[in-house]
């Protein structure tokens, strides 16, 4: 990967699949400045304490989200549980903080853009449960933040990287895709402030 300007970053969820991936994606591939949210912090396991900070609490207690946001550049969010009440305390706090670039995984599915090729039965419009997903969206898209939603494929421990992104307006290329691969694109994502800007993409492998 071609050298990175140092960027502060807050993961939010970083002990979560998605969260802990990207996690050591950006430590082993950039020299950002890591900040990690969590609930349960000792999950976190061993800290670089050279380039990570801790904050303990969730993204809906206003104090700890502030402090968190101190200083950031960018905000990933890889979240469960009430997404949109998530999605709204992010929103505020980042507004009030003056940070403006959020990346916010959600799910494939959500705008009804997967093929039948693919299996239209992951769609919202057949599977509600993916409803909270559609709702965090909806609530960041109306924002006005340099957001990027993301809509992975159903992710898996694959050490490939091999993936295609596609647009919101564009038809769902896939089923799967490696979490890594999903960091992969959170790292382009948080190094290029117009890739995906007000934008959701959709992530699978190709």
């Amino acid at each position: 990967m071609e050298e990175l300007q140092m960027t502060n970053v807050l993961i939010i969820g970083a002990t979560g699949t998605v969260g802990s991936t990207t996690r050591k994606y950006f430590l082993d591939n950039t020299d950002d400045q890591l900040t990690l949210m969590a609930r349960n912090t000792k999950r976190l396991g061993s800290i670089d304490e050279l380039r990570e900070k801790v904050v303990t609490g969730s993204v809906t207690d206003a104090a700890a989200l502030q402090t968190a946001l101190t200083g950031q550049d960018v905000v990933f969010a890889a979240l469960s549980g009430n997404l949109r009440q998530m999605a709204q305390a992010l929103v505020d706090g980042m507004d009030q903080a003056g940070v403006k670039r959020l990346l916010f995984i959600t799910s494939m599915g959500i705008y009804d853009e997967i093929p039948a090729s693919v299996g239209a039965s992951g769609n919202l419009s057949s599977n509600p449960v993916l409803q909270t997903y559609r709702d965090a969206a909806d609530v960041i898209s109306s924002s006005d933040l340099n957001y990027t939603t993301i809509r992975p494929g159903w992710f898996d421990n694959g050490g490939d990287t091999d993936y295609q992104v596609t647009h919101r307006n564009e038809a769902f290329g896939g089923h799967d895709v490696s979490v890594r691969s999903i960091a992969d694109l959170v790292i382009k994502l948080a190094h290029d402030d117009q890739y995906g800007s007000r934008d959701s993409l959709g992530i699978n492998r190709k």
